[in-house]
């Protein structure tokens, strides 16, 4: 595809690379021709510096609210807005007594999208830009919850997919991307063979005309995560909070939503406050926590094993990215095993009534170990991100849970059993 996205009213100026600074057009590209580093969206800092708080909120209720602040979706028409966004962010008062907070913690529940997963938020970006681009077909690389998203959304525009995943992913995940009709292909290997398999078909000549979202387009698919920043911050009456939790598979979300708070604080939309970042991964895959540790800025490609599936990226993309958010701003990082993530879901559900999968898990359980540490404030305000809904790992903690009691429908049988 050559097209390039129209400027007009967009905040964006360019495609930035990363590692080297050169500069490009906006336009499907991903990667720099200079240094091979990734590209990300440059935006036009008195562009953004004119998105007022008015602005926002009077919005549509979902992530459009935030177009000021995003690199297309300027002309609703365009938009592809299934309501994704302003979801819950729930006091989890009993959470934070039972780890010793003795400031807030809250929730962010994204489990509360279309389709049930923070994942909505990125492909509503990346179709708009795609739908802006001249693209036909929308196609990604999946671990689960993108695969659902980019089915469903495809579904609802018309936009024909193909979406490829590890053949062994849960049940729940493939039954959900099916049902929307799209082309689903099973993929026998990792999510990292995968994801080569889908740069590989991006350069091809049958595929020109499909937007990859996490390859060709990725730079726009990316900056939908901020919208999880500004909604804490507008959710908690257009502040920061002092510290976050965040689930990494390649650990773009977490480096997003660091990204907004910046971009939040550079326009005078929420007062300057310091903030620490904090990264969460599975024993199973922890190639960025074991960077961290480790004191490196190497991160080293992993076999994921493990239960935490949507976090089985072993050669995460943003993991030196995510090392550096959470480094400048002195938080910390840690993995947790299968055992302690069964612990933190039924931790989660216990105290606040939200039902997590495997990734909300992971989160939960890194929460209460940096909290046990000592390495995260417990009297610092923090948020927790939940990124998806516990139906979708159900075979996970499915065998630890159960009726309390099984009896006969009589009272008789409620005596035999204990339970009067």
């Amino acid at each position: 595809m050559t097209a390039v996205v129209s400027r007009s009213a967009s905040p964006a100026s360019a495609l930035v690379c990363r590692n080297c600074g050169a500069e490009y057009p906006l336009g499907p590209q991903h990667a720099c021709f200079e240094c091979f580093g990734p590209l990300e969206i440059g935006y036009d800092p008195s562009a953004l510096a004119r998105v007022t708080r008015a602005d926002v909120t009077a919005g549509p209720s979902s992530i459009w609210r935030y177009a000021g602040f995003l690199p297309v979706g300027q002309d609703p028409s365009t938009r592809v807005d299934s309501g994704t966004g302003m979801t819950p962010l729930i006091r989890a008062d009993r959470l934070a007594d039972e780890l010793g907070f003795t400031a807030p913690v809250w929730v962010k529940d994204d489990s509360a999208n279309p389709t049930h997963s923070f994942k909505d938020r990125v492909v509503s970006v990346a179709i708009t830009a795609a739908r802006e681009l001249g693209f036909d077909r929308i196609a990604c690389a999946s671990t689960g919850n993108l695969a659902n998203s980019v089915a469903a959304h495809a579904a609802r525009t018309g936009m024909a997919s193909i979406v490829f995943i590890p053949a062994d992913l849960e049940p729940a995940k493939i039954v959900q991307t099916a049902v929307y009709g799209g082309t689903l292909v099973a993929v026998e290997g990792s999510y990292d063979d995968v994801n080569r398999l889908c740069s590989e078909l991006a350069e091809t000549d049958e595929f020109e005309s499909t937007a990859f979202v996490n390859v060709n387009v990725r730079p726009y698919y990316a900056e939908g995560s901020k919208t999880l920043g500004f909604e804490v911050a507008e959710q908690l009456g257009w502040r920061l909070p002092a510290q976050y939790v965040a689930p990494m598979a390649s650990g773009s979300m977490l480096t997003k939503i660091h990204k907004g708070f910046k971009e939040l604080i550079g326009t005078g939309l929420v007062p300057s406050s310091p903030w620490r970042v904090f990264g969460a991964q599975s024993a199973g895959c922890s190639p960025i926590a074991t960077a961290f540790a480790a004191g490196q800025d190497v991160v080293r490609p992993v076999r994921p094993t493990g239960i935490a599936k949507s976090l089985n990226i072993g050669n995460p993309a943003d993991g030196p990215y995510a090392l550096d958010a959470v480094r400048s701003t002195g938080g910390s990082m840690a993995s947790v095993t299968d055992d302690e993530i069964r612990a933190g879901i039924a931790l989660l559900a216990r105290t606040t009534g939200v039902f997590a999968e495997t990734a909300g898990g992971v989160t939960v359980a890194v929460l209460k170990k940096l909290a046990e540490s000592g390495q995260l404030d417990t009297t610092a305000e923090t948020v927790v991100f939940n990124t998806g809904d516990g139906l979708k790992t159900v075979d996970a903690v499915g065998a630890g849970v159960g009726p309390t009691a099984v009896i006969r429908p009589t009272v008789k049988g409620m005596r035999e059993a204990g339970l009067l």
